[in-house]
């Protein structure tokens, strides 16, 4: 009697959505970016089960509740220090933490900062849209001097914070730049970094039409990079500071080993722990 193989499921970017509706404004990036994200896990097959999202707060913080995978919503930009706790703890889940150009580089700079020296393997993808959205429309890190507004008016006069010359100097091994309106181009950097051992970061553009109509311009303005992704530091930094912000792509990706877990059988129990708690 010949063996019957029972054949495997292919997994669809529908099996990593969950039943919750996003309750984004209409038009907002933050749809095409949740798209990506799972049409990339489709991409590489990964069970749902085996995939963790993390989030801090903000409108693409939301994130995790929107898919099947193991999610983790934490608070105002705390979402990579929890994401390398599970990582290091749990090496052998796929982590991936989304949040937004507030979250991650005002309250959360330090611990993007760090999160990239550390380079733990896990992928951060922020949805960067120049302002607060969910808080009405204030200024940002990544706003630029000039954007006037009624909560600025003029401007705020301060330099944008620049976050792929940030991780690319504090260690990341993996720096690329995304569009919303390229939810294809999109996953397939996701995907590349998911498969990059070491700290991943992608910054993808995702327009707040609501509070930055002129956002929508983006999609006129965003290109493929002109050049191949490098492996050397010192020309990836020569290229991102001189880019204008809109070249789209892998811009680099290095080669330093990333950060070994030494999780293993725990040698205490929660028990043994408690006990030195007893007055």
């Amino acid at each position: 009697m010949n063996d019957v193989t029972t054949p495997v499921a292919v997994l669809t970017a529908a099996d990593y959505k969950s039943g919750y509706k996003p309750i984004w404004c209409p038009g907002c990036g933050d749809f095409t970016v949740l798209s990506a994200i799972t049409k990339a896990l489709a991409q590489l097959q990964l069970p749902p089960h085996e995939v963790a999202v993390v989030s801090g707060i903000g409108c693409s913080s939301r994130i995790p509740a929107y898919t099947t995978c193991y999610g983790f919503h934490g608070v105002h930009g705390r979402s990579l220090a929890a994401a390398t706790g599970l990582k290091v703890a749990r090496p052998d889940l796929t982590v991936l933490v989304t949040g937004g150009d507030g979250d991650g580089y005002s309250i959360g700079g330090n611990h993007f900062m760090h999160a990239c020296r550390r380079n733990v393997d896990m992928t951060y993808i922020v949805m960067d849209n120049h302002v607060y959205g969910m808080t009405k429309g204030q200024a940002s890190p990544t706003t630029e001097p000039d954007w006037d507004n009624k909560l600025s008016p003029g401007g705020t006069g301060i330099r944008s914070f620049h976050p792929l010359v940030i991780a690319l100097a504090a260690g990341a091994s993996f720096v690329a730049r995304g569009f919303a309106g390229d939810p294809n181009g999109a996953a397939s950097l996701i995907a590349q970094a998911i498969r990059h051992p070491g700290f991943s970061f992608i910054e993808i553009l995702s327009p707040c039409v609501t509070f930055r109509p002129e956002q929508r311009d983006w999609r006129n303005q965003v290109r493929p990079s002109p050049v191949e992704a490098t492996d050397d530091p010192v020309l990836a930094a020569r290229r991102i500071m001189a880019d204008d912000g809109m070249n789209l792509g892998v811009l680099y990706a290095g080669t330093r080993p990333p950060y070994e877990s030494r999780a293993g059988k725990p040698t205490r129990t929660v028990a043994d722990l408690a006990a030195e708690f007893v007055l």
